[in-house]
């Protein structure tokens, strides 16, 4: 009997990631990507003499796999995709092929926005708490890597709605779920139900044991509850009301009561993450770590001086007394609705790209009283312009950061902030959100 055959779709982070770990564990791997492989990635599997294929998927070196490790990028109407299920093959996410190889415990993070900074903040936490902790999923290395490489008692991850999807025994021993609004719906039928299910995921397999910190405020989050079976202990956290056991916030104080005795309250002013959605955050990280009874003031050290990721609400610089804001991240309308709300003054936004079925409606308050003028960035701004158009006086199409910035410098006047944000995709114009901020600063920088 030959090794049985694990076959992994698109070699990216977590693609390579899973790939070394198959190898480790006496799998005969294949790696096969429908695009390029960056050369960083091509190079790991060289060195491991790991066989692949790039710009191509061929059948018949896929269909003959005992299971597939799919990357969460790649949509199940994939022609390929679509093969696989005809004959039944198993597809898994990365994250479940690397948790049976680890019997590390979880701190697993979804919502539609802020679970990024939130992983990252919790993250933070532990470290300082001196945690053996590792970071995966959405942001850091691969988790499947890591667990081929690395010892770690724990783990925070970050996990997207497209992960959970191909997860079935996995099971988070903490799991959180910040927000659940429109996002990615071109994947899901452009049925909100059918997204809310998928992020619901992640208390799938959890036991009474096990922790689910959520978010009471969201009705999504509470539509979707009412038709869920949670084995776990529920532990809410709330700005509109008081929370027996979860945290909640009053008189511009966070309260955490997990261990009655020992509550934890903290100021907002002391908190590193500014605007209301970041109370939030915060909460969701303050419960985690006093589930695992880390002690108040490191808890305190931490929240104050944690630095946010690059390209979510980045400051850039100030020119002429106007301040630029890198918040690249924002690939959908709820991001760029708490990019808006955390910024005080008048604001030029540079916005757009590639649109998921986008509904801006939820924006056009927030740009009525805040934005001066809309500076469109991608190929196809018609949808902006519709929007908008009643809302803005100004709106003008650009096709590069550059020119972006440019135009953003003549409008602006002091005391205003030009952000990017774009509520959008960036596949049109860059690579990905990172090259796309990466322009915008460079341009700022150039003024």
């Amino acid at each position: 009997m030959g090794k049985e055959r694990i076959v992994i779709l698109g070699a990216g982070e977590s693609g390579v990631g899973a790939a070394i770990l198959a190898q480790k564990h006496g799998f005969d791997v294949f790696v096969s990507d429908f695009g390029g492989i960056d050369d960083h990635y091509k190079k790991q599997l060289i060195e491991l003499n790991i066989t692949f294929e790039e710009d191509r998927h061929s059948a018949s070196d896929i269909l003959n796999a005992s299971e597939i490790i799919k990357s969460p990028g790649i949509p199940n109407n994939a022609p390929i995709i679509k093969e696989i299920k005809e004959i039944g093959i198993p597809i898994i996410s990365e994250i479940e092929f690397a948790k049976r190889y680890t019997s590390a415990k979880t701190i697993c993070i979804t919502g539609s926005n802020g679970k990024t900074t939130t992983t990252l903040l919790t993250y933070h936490i532990l470290k300082n708490a001196g945690f053996n902790v590792g970071l995966a999923g959405n942001v850091g290395n691969s988790f499947a890597a890591q667990v081929a490489n690395a010892d770690f008692e724990w783990y925070v991850l970050e996990l997207s709605s497209f992960m959970l999807d191909d997860m079935y025994s996995f099971k988070a021993d903490i799991a959180v779920l910040l927000n659940i609004t429109p996002d990615h719906l071109d994947r899901y039928d452009y049925k909100l139900d059918n997204y809310a299910a998928s992020k619901m995921r992640i208390i799938q397999n959890q036991t009474n044991s096990d922790v689910f910190i959520y978010c009471s405020d969201d009705e999504e989050i509470i539509k979707v509850l009412k038709k869920s079976q949670v084995h776990s202990k529920k532990m809410p956290f709330s700005i509109e009301t008081k929370i027996e056991e979860g945290a909640y916030f009053l008189n511009d104080n966070i309260h955490i009561n997990i261990n009655l005795n020992d509550p934890l309250t903290m100021s907002i002013t002391e908190l590193a993450l500014q605007g209301k959605h970041n109370i939030y955050n915060s909460m969701a990280s303050g419960i985690v770590a006093k589930v695992l009874d880390i002690r108040n003031t490191t808890i305190r050290e931490s929240m104050g001086d944690f630095k946010n990721i690059a390209h979510r609400l980045e400051h850039v610089a100030k020119i002429s007394g106007v301040n630029y804001i890198n918040d690249s991240k924002a690939t959908n309308v709820n991001s760029t609705w708490y990019a808006l709300e955390s910024v005080s003054t008048g604001v030029v936004l540079i916005m757009g790209g590639v649109d998921k079925g986008n509904d801006y409606n939820m924006l056009k308050d927030m740009v009525r009283q805040k934005v001066k003028a809309i500076i469109c960035l991608g190929k196809d701004n018609k949808r902006i312009h519709e929007a908008f158009e009643d809302d803005v006086d100004i709106i003008v199409n650009t096709f590069s950061a550059h020119e972006a910035v440019q135009v953003a410098y003549h409008l602006a006047k002091k005391g205003d902030t030009v952000l990017l944000s774009p509520a959008c995709a960036s596949f049109d114009l860059f690579k990905n959100y990172e090259d796309r901020g990466n322009q915008f600063k460079i341009a700022v920088k150039e003024l």
